[in-house]
């Protein structure tokens, strides 16, 4: 059974003839009849047994189904009150993401302590509508993406909105920049939590915390605001290499993990599944590395790792560099084909109307900060930086570029 509004009611209609499922509309006089009807009794289900069928966001290819149990989603509520926050029942979750990725995930530690769950009525994210909501409910819980984080943080709905009704902002699902991340906690304050996570590992991996925040910030050389945190409760992390072997703390590698919260497969995809799930544990595709506290930072997808000439370039290296320009408003760096080096850097810029950045300032602000293999070959200036509805860059789309 599906419960849809009326507009996707309609774009959905033509399912109805392929799929056993019935479609509801929340406005509609079926679904105000089933309210006025006493309850059902609980379903009785395994553990094992499927509860959640989440479609990952396919930002380099086709999204695939990640089937997640119900063990997996009661060992990423329980870790959620272990490690992120208590909830009460008077607290609020206002869903400004789309339910079907992290912010629905996140509503289910509201949804079991009986908190309220509010989605905007525009359906869509809106800093105007999160200043408008803050002024109704308290204790209020998000889930956004770095993306939305940085409209919210220099939205002038915000700048003039009370904030002692928000509790927590939980980001992640996306790189999170230090420009960003310093302009956010300018903001919001001690409001902030980060969590590292994959649909496949249902949004618990490993979490930076408030105050690990602000930590952070006190030590320019620790540099804590570029971690993701310490690993979560309940779960297993290691670095590995190509051959799956465990590397030393400081040595970058794939993050690998166990536990719980680890998807059973993909939904009728066993050779994808086969490819990620090995000898218990899940192959995140992400490289990372560990410090000597045990606070894990990310690298890069290994799918966007550029190499050029033989070496190992990770764009979000280069991105970091060049949000330090002042006219740089958005960037996102991918390889291109080379016949000479293999892959050649190319960075897409969002520039500031106000101040659009030289070319040659770029690569000096790169050659002062990175080898000099890293630089950009090619700056391409582009209105915007394609976004799925997720708050991921799609590669896919970046390509179709130039």
């Amino acid at each position: 059974m599906c419960f849809c509004s009326d507009q996707g009611l309609a774009s959905l209609k033509h399912l109805s003839e392929t799929v056993s499922t019935q479609f509801i509309s929340v406005q509609g006089q079926s679904y105000l009849s089933a309210l006025s009807h006493q309850g059902v009794d609980i379903a009785d289900v395994g553990a094992l047994d499927p509860a959640w069928i989440f479609y990952t966001s396919g930002t380099t290819g086709l999204p695939k189904g990640v089937t997640l149990t119900h063990r997996n989603l009661l060992a990423m509520t329980l870790a959620y009150f272990a490690d992120i926050d208590r909830v009460s029942h008077r607290d609020v979750v206002i869903h400004v993401a789309p339910l079907s990725h992290g912010s629905g995930l996140n509503g289910l530690s509201h949804l079991v302590k009986g908190g309220n769950q509010v989605i905007p009525r525009s359906g869509r994210f809106d800093p105007e509508d999160v200043a408008s909501l803050l002024r109704v409910y308290s204790g209020v819980t998000m889930f956004v993406s770095p993306t939305m984080l940085r409209k919210l943080a220099r939205s002038p709905a915000m700048a003039r909105t009370n904030l002692n009704n928000l509790k927590s902002i939980i980001y992640g699902g996306a790189p999170m920049y230090r420009e960003v991340l310093t302009e956010a906690m300018d903001v919001f304050g001690n409001r902030l939590t980060q969590v590292y996570g994959q649909g496949e590992a249902s949004m618990t991996i490993t979490a930076l915390h408030k105050d690990d925040h602000f930590r952070g910030m006190a030590s320019v050389q620790d540099g804590s605001i570029g971690y993701v945190g310490y690993v979560r409760t309940g779960i297993d992390v290691k670095i590995v290499d190509d051959a799956g072997n465990a590397v030393p703390n400081g040595s970058i590698g794939e993050v690998i993990v166990r536990g719980d919260v680890v998807m059973s497969g993909y939904w009728q995809n066993p050779e994808a599944t086969q490819s990620v799930l090995r000898d218990g544990w899940l192959y995140t595709g992400d490289m990372g590395l560990f410090n000597e506290e045990a606070i894990l930072t990310l690298v890069d997808r290994s799918k966007d790792v550029i190499i050029s000439g033989g070496s190992n370039i990770y764009p979000r290296e280069i991105e970091e560099v060049l949000l330090h320009h002042p006219g740089v408003l958005d960037v996102s760096v991918i390889g291109r084909p080379d016949e000479e080096w293999g892959e050649s850097v190319v960075a897409f810029i969002v520039p500031k109307k106000e101040q659009v950045p030289l070319e040659q300032e770029l690569t000096d602000l790169c050659l002062s900060s990175l080898a000099r293999s890293k630089r950009p070959k090619e700056y391409k200036f582009v209105e915007s930086i394609p976004y799925n509805a997720y708050g991921k860059v799609s590669k896919i789309e970046l390509r179709k570029l130039g």
